[in-house]
């Protein structure tokens, strides 16, 4: 079995700052169709560079990058630079009708962004429909040039592990289907890793993701959840991990078995070739934290071969998974992590300007009983998510930011609530049926922020229709995780338990089912930034919200005007 990786003591010298130029880096994304064959059938997807999944960007802190989207598909797309700060760059975040207007069949648009204060495993995706289940890309973050190296073990290879979904049926029309009729959308029929089904689905056999491996080698693996709506367990055989970093921030070494993944959410392992020559087979399947809730419950593979084994004729070791529905796992997982404190990371800051409590989970909303194929949700209604009661609605007229920078009325209002209109036992099944709770208000309600306040936001999961684990994504910044928990908050008992020292630092959080947590930022970014359910099909739903930040004091800490070039609605 491996061994636990521990940091090095000269691993402090690390980010250390630089005289260095930066460089500016550029890329051209063709998105078009792309005819693939997986599990025995044919199928067109949109993809990029005709590639599946997309181009690696890979860049150091301190770049510039500069990317060129043409949009060959038939279909509105924008792409979104998940975890990006996008620090006064904020038209280039990408999210559809949020700080952009799709680009068009036929159009094109350029990102420019630097990547600023920043080191790891990102990733990027199509932020418009659904189309991010094919639509992606691993986003590497190397060290300043000219600086030392990471803060563990120099690997001797890096490996972008990326976890995907796949359907048979066109995604566009999967969630076509449930937005006509009001109810869930079928689930996928496969996951992914690095595109390949593997070998326990039909006609996969050669589609399967191979990893050649030296013996006594370390090897990075730069684990992403680019799946669509499933929290993914991630385990190889034989082997175990250390965790080094999350979503592009340092943690302390964390040694684990298995990595639990949520959607958006990516993760650093150190993984050590030290077990016996031979073919393990490194494997992930779901973690369905709600009951009840169908799942695809299948498992992608890939192997991992020593490069000195010869044995071809046995089978890869399967690793044991946890089972589907194993949340003491993953609780473990999402909530031991701690940051590594290095020179000049940010710190925890102590005092809050604003305070926000945000119940998170499942509602309905009434539709026209006319079309009784519309209303296929719980109730005879359509089923809907929400934030505070507030099921998110996108403008269609005008992106948010647009609509911000010039002061456009009657595009969104400010009067998102800073609590839920009802108190009630959130986390109680006894009221998970009750329809007085379960009716939602579409709306686009957003929250404005001073420039530099600190916030804090306790998500509280709610039981109605179910609980589930919710993995809720900020744009335009990362977050200190002080606490995180089961049952219904309460504050004196979770602030005995805050980490005001190290705690982790993310830009995706799985709340747990039936549970809340407490995140802290300082909103230092001028702009208008989504806080949204990374499970595509719970943000459609209306999981979602928005913040409007106020530019600061300064010409430099203010947001510049729009590019040429901005795709128009």
């Amino acid at each position: 079995m491996a061994r636990p990786i521990f940091l090095l003591a000269c691993a402090l010298a690390v980010l250390l700052a630089t005289t260095t130029h930066a460089h500016v880096v550029k890329h051209t994304f063709r998105v078009g169709n792309l005819t693939v064959r997986k599990l025995c059938q044919e199928r067109t997807v949109v993809a990029v560079n005709g590639r599946l999944p997309g181009p690696t960007i890979k860049v150091h802190q301190g770049d510039t990058l500069i990317i060129q989207v043409i949009n060959r598909s038939p279909y509105d797309i924008s792409i979104h630079w998940h975890g990006i700060f996008q620090m006064l760059s904020g038209w280039a975040d990408g999210p559809n009708y949020v700080t952009q207007c799709p680009i068009r069949p036929g159009g094109r648009y350029t990102y420019k962004f630097d990547v600023v204060g920043q080191e790891g495993t990102l990733w990027w995706h199509a932020h418009a429909s659904s189309l991010r289940a094919t639509v992606h890309g691993t986003l590497i973050i190397l060290p300043r040039r000219g600086s030392s190296t990471y803060p563990f073990p120099k690997p001797h290879k890096e490996v972008p592990i990326l976890l995907g979904e796949w359907w048979n049926a066109n995604i566009a029309d999967v969630e076509r289907e449930s937005l006509t009729t009001g109810g869930a959308p079928n689930i996928s029929d496969a996951f992914t890793i690095n595109g390949r089904p593997g070998d326990l689905y039909p006609c996969s056999i050669k589609d399967t993701y191979n990893l050649k491996v030296a013996a006594g080698k370390i090897y990075l693996l730069r684990i992403i959840n680019a799946a669509l709506n499933h929290h993914l367990f991630f385990k190889v055989a034989g082997h175990h991990l250390t965790v080094v970093a999350t979503d592009a921030s340092y943690t302390m070494p964390y040694p684990t078995d298995v990595v639990v993944v949520a959607p958006g959410q990516t993760v650093d392992a150190l993984l050590v070739a030290d077990a016996r020559p031979g073919r393990y087979y490194m494997a992930a399947r779901a973690y369905a934290s709600a009951p009840g809730v169908p799942f695809d419950n299948t498992t992608t593979t890939g192997v991992l071969r020593y490069e000195s084994s010869s044995s071809f004729s046995s089978p890869p070791v399967m690793p044991a998974l946890p089972a589907f529905g194993d949340t003491p796992t993953a609780h473990r997982f999402y909530s031991n992590l701690t940051a590594l404190l290095l020179r000049g990371a940010p710190t925890v800051p102590l005092a809050v300007d604003e305070k926000m409590f945000i119940t998170i989970g499942f509602g309905v909303y009434s539709c026209d009983k006319k079309n009784k194929a519309a209303c296929a949700g719980p109730f005879g209604e359509r089923l809907a998510c929400s934030m505070n009661n507030v099921s998110f609605q996108l403008p269609t007229t005008q992106s948010l930011l647009q609509a911000h920078h010039s002061q456009a009325p009657g595009v969104y209002t400010e009067d998102f609530p800073e609590r839920p209109p009802v108190a009630f036992d959130y986390t109680s099944y006894n009221v998970s049926l009750n329809l007085g709770l379960l009716q939602t208000a579409r709306a686009t309600r957003l929250k404005r922020l001073r420039y530099n306040s600190t916030v804090q936001v306790v998500l509280q999961n709610t039981a109605l229709l179910g609980a589930e684990s919710h993995p809720i994504h900020l744009h335009g910044f990362n977050f200190f995780v002080l606490a995180m928990g089961f049952g219904n908050y309460d504050p004196a008992a979770a602030e005995r338990r805050f980490n005001l020292v190290h705690p982790q630092v993310r830009n995706t959080i799985a709340v747990p089912a039936g549970g809340w947590a407490v995140l802290r930022f300082v909103a230092n970014n001028p702009g208008a930034w989504i806080m949204h359910c990374h499970m595509d099909s719970h943000m459609v739903m209306g999981l979602g919200m928005a913040f409007i930040v106020e530019n600061g004091p300064t010409p430099e800490t203010s947001l510049p005007p729009p590019p040429h070039d901005l795709p128009r609605c």
